[in-house]
């Protein structure tokens, strides 16, 4: 991508990009999780996590709920509440289905007994890694990666920095979401067919799967956070 390097900040007013400013955002619709609700106590959530493990087992065979009724003998209405974690099964019934679906009892509980894993990294203690566009000038330190998390999202957070010597900057096209947040300097970051000033405090949240990266680097240093989500690999 072609860039300009400047130390001054452009007279433009920033609503004159293409899909720059805040009143561009359409409202979204009622979100449906609480971020500050609290799940019920531990043992409430075995039926939960047994009801996961049967459906993802299941799921993995390739077969219907009516195959596995006939299989063991469990009636579909049982086994649509045990996959949905409204009833406790009996050690009878987990037999059955362990039996049926070729895996020993205790992967039933594997989801329960996974453990819930934290990453803290100190200022400046980020892991330097190598990407695209690393050997032109520009800085990547991963903040933190969590392996085998419940969540069936792989999430990747970085801090990027961009110095004078950074060269050009290559544009990326990924599977996933991506979030960035401007802490420093000015640029203009493309995504597809749109250009957005920004400047510290702007952030940006995309669908990657179209072209984006920086079109102009304006006012250095520039550092950003990147934060890129997809799903993981089964």
């Amino acid at each position: 991508m072609a860039q300009t390097k400047k130390t001054q900040s452009p007279q433009t007013d920033a609503n004159s990009d293409q899909g720059s400013g805040m009143d561009t955002m359409s409202k979204p619709v009622a979100l449906t999780q609480d971020p500050h609700a609290l799940r019920e106590p531990k043992e409430n959530n075995l039926e939960i996590a047994i009801g996961h493990e049967v459906r993802a087992l299941r799921k993995k065979l390739g077969i219907t709920i009516s195959d596995l009724a006939s299989a063991t003998g469990i009636s579909m209405g049982m086994l649509s509440k045990i996959e949905n974690g409204v009833t406790s099964p009996s050690l009878t019934s987990l037999q059955a289905l362990a039996s049926a679906l070729g895996v020993p009892l205790t992967d039933f509980f594997r989801r329960y007994e996974e453990p819930r894993n934290a990453v803290f990294v100190k200022a400046g203690e980020g892991i330097a890694i190598e990407r695209r566009g690393t050997r032109a000038g520009h800085e990547y330190n991963l903040l933190g990666h969590i392996d085998n998390n419940t969540s069936g999202v792989v999430v990747e957070p970085y801090l990027l920095t961009l110095t004078e010597e950074s060269s050009s900057f290559p544009a990326f096209q990924h599977e996933g979401m991506e979030f960035i947040y401007l802490l420093e300097g000015e640029v203009r970051y493309r995504h597809g067919d749109q250009l957005y000033y920004m400047k510290e405090g702007d952030s940006l949240f995309f669908d990657a799967d179209a072209r984006h990266g920086p079109e102009e680097l304006l006012s250095f240093p520039i550092r950003y956070l990147s934060i890129i989500c997809y799903p993981a690999r089964g």
